[in-house]
């Protein structure tokens, strides 16, 4: 079988607002993918507003100014063949479109819209809390799941490291329009985020992120909490529940991030 080789020149450059800009075309594909990422996730949080991250992901695709609904935010998107998701992690929330590259601007439209233009009405923020209670039930009913949290939960203790993600039901029950819209200011800037386009682009596409993102403002960033690592022994912890399945997550310390050995070892 013959092999292909993609050759990509990656380009990085930083807004006048802070913004940093990824650019990584790629040949042979007709696809754009737009990614913004904001350094905050739940490693940034408090015990009192764990799982604020991940609620807050949830919030901005229901509902802008332009856009006044999720329907409406997902109509644009999915009447074309798009793709648009987010996720949060520990230390990062993105928000992707897969898209044609006819619809880039789309993309960089329906992006920034949310991120700049949401309104964050109570009534959704209401309806949204059900929805990620019941998300907390599916993941616990998930043990392959869990027990990944679970094993993050031992190794950490009780510090934002070693709390979920998601959150816990007494706080996704309590957070407030306040608490959320605080958080987004604090958090969501220009200078603490990253926007990396890929795919069937060109240089012409920064005139785009121009018009798109020259109004997210900068600020002053914030730090997460220092891990603390404090393990001096053998430890294990044991979750029981009434299922068919039984699932072991067993792990060592190892190197770190840029240990340079980091790649042989995986």
């Amino acid at each position: 079988f013959p092999q292909f080789i993609v050759f990509m020149k990656f380009q990085k450059e930083t807004l006048s607002n802070g913004l940093r800009l990824i650019l990584a075309p790629l040949a042979n594909t007709q696809i754009v993918t737009v990614l913004f990422l904001v350094g905050v996730g739940s490693k940034y949080e408090t015990k009192k507003i764990n799982g604020i991250s991940h609620f807050l992901e949830h919030m901005v695709f229901k509902g802008t100014k332009k856009r006044p609904t999720a329907l409406k935010i997902n109509e644009v998107v999915d009447k074309v063949g798009g793709e648009f998701n987010a996720f949060t992690s520990k230390e990062a929330t993105g928000f992707y479109i897969k898209i044609d590259k006819k619809h880039s601007d789309l993309a960089l439209d329906v992006i920034s819209d949310i991120l700049l233009n949401s309104k964050f009405e109570n009534k959704e923020i209401n309806k949204e809390r059900g929805v990620i209670i019941e998300e907390i039930n599916f993941k616990q009913d998930t043990p392959i799941r869990q027990v990944g949290d679970s094993f993050e939960k031992l190794l950490y203790g009780d510090q934002p490291a070693g709390w979920e993600i998601i959150g816990e039901k007494e706080n996704i029950l309590k957070l407030n329009r306040s608490d959320i819209l605080n958080y987004f200011k604090v958090h969501y800037l220009a200078n603490n985020s990253i926007l990396c386009l890929a795919g069937a682009i060109n240089d012409k596409i920064k005139l785009k992120v121009d018009k798109y993102f020259a109004r997210f403002e900068t600020g002053q960033l914030k730090n997460k909490i220092k891990v603390k690592e404090e393990q001096i022994k053998p430890q294990a912890l044991v979750s029981y529940k009434k299922t068919d399945q039984t699932h072991l997550c067993l792990g060592t310390r190892a190197y770190d991030l840029f240990h340079p050995d980091r790649y042989a070892l995986k």
